[in-house]
């Protein structure tokens, strides 16, 4: 797997269009299994990822020293590693999944009319859901739990400084299908760095019913433009998080502090602490504090820095950054 982890396919297109094919097969029978067999897959995908632990670490380690050798900065390492947590984590996330209802089949908004006809919504996979990320290793898994949990086939390209590990959890998830019964093929990890591969994923409107790219703004901007294929999209990273009037200043402070100093790396991390005018002068002393215990640097409105001591003056772009950074 190694092997094929670090070589460049010669015929690209021709292996794309094959992962696609494979994929569609693969949906129609994805989106025929029941609810058990699905679950049942999760919690054996969850079972292979912790009883491969090490083997996880290694290929982890693989891409951390080719991400140090290449001069990739600490949030990006930090999205990258995977540790004893984080691989525990994948499993449980999968497990959570497992235990959520299912989604296929469900029926709601059923009315009436005219004619006597009863109407409504009835929830069904989308078919093939190709997804397009970056850095993180543990997203292989989340994406591969939540497309298999809603019925859908899925092809994941993730990103080259990842490729050892992506392609160790496929491992696991393939391992999960089998046991299952359930084909590998509703799970494909692009197994080429050659960044090609996402021009091609994202024409491939024969096979892929649905684009998510989740990644920097760059990545965004050109699957947006590009795709032939529909695509749901988010835009920044940039996270705030807002403190009204009536809130509990303890828990709010905890809460703040948390959103931001829990992993500075990753894209849901706090980057703006919005405090309704009325009640600054109690929560933003404490906050100042909290943060300045734990390191991190505070930029602030004029009236904000009134009530902080030490902190700078907050530009105009500083309310647009993602810092990925204390």
């Amino acid at each position: 797997m190694s092997a094929k982890a670090e070589s460049v396919n010669p015929d690209l297109p021709a292996y794309m269009q094959d992962v696609g094919r494979r994929a569609r097969a693969a949906a129609r029978a994805i989106s025929r299994a029941d609810t058990g067999t699905k679950n049942a897959a999760l919690e054996a995908i969850a079972d292979a990822i912790m009883q491969a632990v090490d083997q996880l670490k290694l290929a982890n380690e693989r891409d951390l020293a080719a991400g140090r050798q290449q001069g990739l900065d600490a949030a990006l390492l930090d999205r990258l590693e995977l540790n004893d947590a984080r691989i525990a984590g994948m499993a449980e996330g999968l497990r959570q999944i497992a235990a959520l209802p299912d989604p296929v089949g469900s029926v709601s908004d059923m009315n009436y009319r005219p004619s006597g006809i009863q109407v409504g919504r009835m929830r069904v996979p989308l078919g093939v859901i190709g997804i397009i990320y970056e850095s993180r290793p543990n997203v292989t898994a989340d994406a591969a739990g939540l497309c298999l949990n809603s019925g859908n086939a899925t092809i994941l390209r993730g990103g080259s400084e990842a490729i050892h590990s992506n392609q160790a959890i496929a491992a696991c998830i393939h391992t999960g299908l089998s046991a299952a019964g359930l084909p590998g093929d509703a799970v494909q990890v692009i197994e080429t760095t050659d960044r090609a591969a996402v021009g091609e994923l994202i024409r491939m409107e024969a096979f892929v019913d649905v684009i998510v790219p989740r990644g920097g703004k760059g990545l965004i901007q050109r699957i947006s433009s590009e795709s032939r294929v529909p695509v749901i999209k988010h835009l920044n990273g940039v996270c705030h998080t807002y403190i009204d009037d009536l809130a509990d200043i303890d828990k709010a402070v905890r809460v703040a502090v948390n959103a931001k100093t829990q992993r500075y790396g990753t894209c849901n991390t706090l980057e703006t602490l919005l405090v309704d005018r009325s009640r600054a002068a109690e929560l933003l002393p404490p906050s100042a504090r909290a943060y300045a215990d734990a390191g991190v640097e505070m930029r602030a409105c004029e009236a904000g820095r009134a009530l902080i001591d030490g902190a700078a003056a907050a530009t105009e772009d500083d309310w647009y950054a993602e810092y990925l950074a204390p």
